[in-house]
């Protein structure tokens, strides 16, 4: 699968959208639904979650999966 997930304000709505593409994969009413929804997606892709204030700044941001910047332990 392909990109990491964005969550987002934008047009009075939160939405999630898979790095690479065009439009929202899915559209919420609430930052806590997208934010949900889109940590699924990106557990399910094994990609970075990126969830942005509706100031368009990056305030989290999760890795799911393989960190290429972790130390083997």
């Amino acid at each position: 699968m392909k990109g990491d997930i964005e969550t987002f304000f934008e047009g009075g709505q939160w939405k999630n959208k898979v790095e690479g593409s065009r439009r929202a994969a899915n559209i919420h009413d609430t930052k806590e639904a997208a934010t949900s929804k889109g940590r699924d997606m990106a557990r399910e892709r094994k990609v970075e979650h990126f969830i942005r204030n509706k100031d368009g700044r990056i305030g989290e941001r999760n890795t799911y999966g393989h960190d290429p910047r972790s130390i083997p332990g």
